[in-house]
């Protein structure tokens, strides 16, 4: 996994997507770096509280409201659990083939 075109992806994504908010970038960052501490293993387990704390958000309501709004806009595959004993699962889908290439305009070649 390059986790630089993982990234680069997924911020060409957001750049087309009106609905995201910081609060949900957050969120996503943080449901990345579980996934790179898991050494990108699908599906990532994940606890509430410590995605919470890395993610700087506070409320239950808006946590909740996020992770089902980047699910059902197709950025990750979120399966809640609903034991307390056991954490959720997060299928997180690869940004890094969504790139690319962009061609250099005349203009934009006499610059470099």
């Amino acid at each position: 996994m390059n986790y630089i075109k993982h990234l680069t992806g997924f911020y060409e994504n957001l750049l087309l997507d009106n609905t995201l908010n910081p609060t949900h970038i957050s969120l996503y960052i943080a449901l990345f770096q579980f996934w790179n501490f898991n050494r990108f293993r699908n599906p990532t387990i994940i606890s509430r509280d410590e995605v919470m704390r890395i993610s700087k958000i506070n409320s239950k309501a808006t946590y909740h409201k996020c992770l089902k709004n980047l699910h059902t806009l197709g950025y990750i595959d979120y399966q809640p659990s609903y034991n307390p004993f056991k954490g959720s699962q997060v299928i997180m889908f690869d940004f890094a083939g969504t790139l690319k290439p962009v061609s250099l305009s005349k203009k934009d070649k006499g610059s470099l």
